[in-house]
């Protein structure tokens, strides 16, 4: 689960073309819109998948892809240049000859799939736009190939996932994909573990992530477990034992403890969930009806990110109080339609097979002791917790982040709180050991190293059956992620809190995995790379990992550099001189404003963090978060009703502060 503002993880953006425009011809072709995934190729013979229940029309040369809904658009562009830049001028002057929209950064891609160059264009809009721009160019030999998506926030997160089906299918006319299918893997020997162990370690170092807590594991054995720190400035090592936050790796030992149940018949994953737990709800009377056991954990329900309303508001909350949050939200696409991800239907699912298994117990005990009983002690699990106090004796890892200055910090960990009412979803402490030891079950379809079998393994190998594509030729289950890129199933999921970013990996028919629990908020950064470095190992692959790392490094210190230039710290004085003492919303509670000298504090109660200020190209002001780990949350300033506001998005919700009735006036020291 991911704590922080949310990113795009993949290059999306939106396009508002429209038919007629510039060298248009006067009747343009009909769109046709395909009712399963279809390879197509553009004009020049370049290679992509038009999604399911999106439509494609060529013209000249370029193909335009839409979805469903009529704001958004990706258009592949053929265009012959002398690099990047003209390309991309290139496409926009045939595309939509009047684009003046001012680039923000232009930054390196990792070449890929047969693509020698690639680079990407992020395009300024402001945020009361709701929109995201981008371009991308992609060159193999001499002949470039441009991406331009332009559109709604809301639909470029809905439709994420068939997004990352068109962007992960694009490769040069002729190119073959790299297979590994058929393949045997090689022994992880002393070699190759040295090989992975100098790419972590350089990863670490170039990202400043201080610890990070990593297994290779093979043939039921852990063949190497380490390494870095796990407090900036101290000496103590991260071991085998070292404590992390799993985070959303937690959702697949939910889905186990789920399996486990069905197993023993006291569920199925095919049974209305108002069936088992009656006080289940989710929006509306039909809506509730339809949701399946399995519904809770597949990211197939339409269920967006909501994740706001319990980050600005997790003191006192309860498991319980999490569950009504759900009655008072709304899939916004069909069930099976798109990959949207929710935490907190994860979260009702751990509940509710806690409540199955001790009635008589409050949801977050019946689910903590369910889990003890069912997962974590067959597993060998002693150390791994839901007990942030416990967890944080002794052993364990502090989260890191890097300040806009480029110096590696100590965070607070309050933040993380707000996972416990919700913890299902991403709220267990575990080691890089310990996580092995789910692994290495996995490995074994549900045996325990004695041979004795923890679950069945029809019900385990049901949480990696497709449910709704992440991308091309990834699939969601229940819990978990299966790759088919390479030709060999590698099942893994990730995790994301502040200061914490985790990953494991398993290739099942070649009985090799990897853990990775971090200690540094860039530590995202080399779960992908790491992965792949881990296939190229075992297969002797194309040398893919090494630049991917490069590029991410890039683009994180060019992202913070352009960060850092656009921000005012302190604050604009005018700016802040106008804010009210305090502001209200129903649904995030409130926001409090502290003034200290220059420098300007928003506290929300549950956390605070020093502000900056940023000028948007629509004239309208932002406050930016710049608290370690806590970085990106913004609050636009605007007025409504003749009262002062604060809006807060995420990509599909919008929320408006008020100004408090009885804090009008400037805000204080």
């Amino acid at each position: 689960m991911r704590m922080t503002p949310l990113c795009i993880a993949i290059a999306v953006a939106t396009l508002s073309w429209t038919p007629g425009i510039g060298a248009e011809p006067a009747t343009a072709p009909a769109a046709a819109t395909v009712d399963k995934d279809s390879a197509r190729t553009t004009p020049a013979g370049v290679q992509f998948t038009v999604p399911a229940g999106w439509s494609a029309i060529t013209e000249g040369n370029r193909v335009t892809l839409a979805p469903p809904e009529p704001d958004f658009q990706i258009v592949l562009v053929d265009v012959a240049a002398k690099d990047a830049d003209q390309a991309v001028a290139e496409a926009w002057k045939g595309v939509r000859p009047d684009f003046k929209r001012a680039l923000r950064i232009a930054q390196p891609l990792a070449p890929r799939d047969g693509w020698e160059e690639r680079r990407l264009f992020n395009y300024e809009t402001s945020p009361n736009e709701k929109r995201v721009v981008q371009a991308s160019a992609w060159r193999a030999g001499k002949a470039w190939t441009v991406v331009l998506v332009e559109g709604s926030a809301a639909t470029a997160e809905k439709r994420g996932g068939p997004t990352g089906i068109v962007f992960g299918s694009i490769r040069p006319k002729g190119y073959s994909p790299e297979t590994f299918a058929g393949r045997k893997a090689h022994k992880l020997d002393a070699d190759r573990i040295a090989a992975l162990r100098r790419f972590m370690e350089d990863g670490m170092k170039r990202l400043d992530v201080p610890g990070v807590g990593y297994s290779l594991i093979e043939n039921g054995k852990l063949v190497y477990v380490g390494g870095g720190v796990r407090r900036v400035g101290h000496a103590e090592p991260v071991d085998a034992d070292t404590l992390f936050p799993a985070a959303s790796n937690t959702k697949a030992l939910t889905t186990l403890l789920l399996a486990d149940l069905v197993d023993d018949g006291k569920l199925r994953w095919d049974q209305p969930v108002v069936d088992v737990y009656p006080a289940f709800k989710l929006g509306d009377e039909a809506t509730t009806k339809k949701v399946l056991v399995r519904h809770l954990v597949c990211a197939c329900t339409g269920m967006p990110r909501q994740d706001l309303e319990w980050i600005f508001q997790y003191n006192g909350s309860t498991p319980a109080t999490a569950l009504t949050l759900l009655g008072g939200m709304q899939p916004t696409s069909a069930f099976g339609e798109v990959f949207q991800y929710s935490n907190l239907m994860v979260a009702a699912a751990g509940f509710v097979g806690g409540a199955i298994e001790h009635p008589t117990l409050e949801l977050g005990a019946a689910y903590d002791l369910a889990m003890q009983e069912r997962v974590f002690t067959p597993l060998g699990m002693t150390r791994t917790t839901f007990d942030f106090a416990k967890a944080m004796q002794g052993n364990w890892a502090r989260p890191h982040d890097v300040d806009f200055d480029g110096k590696v910090v100590e965070a607070s960990i309050g933040l993380n709180y707000a996972v416990v009412p919700a913890r299902p979803a991403g709220g267990a402490w575990t080691s890089a050991r310990e996580l092995s030891y789910y692994v290495m079950m996995e490995l074994r379809n549900g045996k325990l190293p004695d041979g004795k079998r923890l679950v069945s393994e029809q019900n385990l190998l049901q949480r990696r059956v497709a449910n709704v594509p992440v991308g091309d030729r990834i699939d969601y289950g229940m819990g978990l992620t299966v790759d088919r890129r390479t030709g060999t199933p590698v099942v893994r999921h990730g995790g994301d809190l502040a200061g914490y970013h985790s990953d494991m990996i398993w290739l099942p028919e070649h009985d090799v995995g990897a853990v990775i629990l971090t200690n540094g908020d860039a530590g995202a950064a080399l779960r992908g790379p790491f992965a792949r470095k881990l296939q190229e190992v075992l297969f002797d692959g194309k040398s893919e990992a090494d630049a991917a790392l490069d590029t991410s490094v890039r683009q994180i210190e060019a992202g913070r550099k352009l960060a850092r230039e656009r921000l005012s710290m302190p604050p604009d004085p005018a700016a802040a001189d106008a804010l009210a003492a305090r502001y209200e919303n129903a649904a995030l509670g409130e926001v409090r404003i502290r003034r200290d000298g220059k420098a300007v504090h928003f506290d929300v109660g549950e956390w605070q963090s020093p502000m900056a200020t940023r000028r948007n190209d629509d004239g309208t002001t932002s406050f930016v978060s710049t608290g370690a780990t806590i970085q990106g949350f913004e609050f636009v300033v605007g007025a409504k009703d003749g009262k002062r506001t604060l809006v807060v998005r995420d990509a599909q919700h919008e929320y408006v502060f008020l100004e408090s009735a009885d804090a009008a006036g400037k805000a204080g020291s």
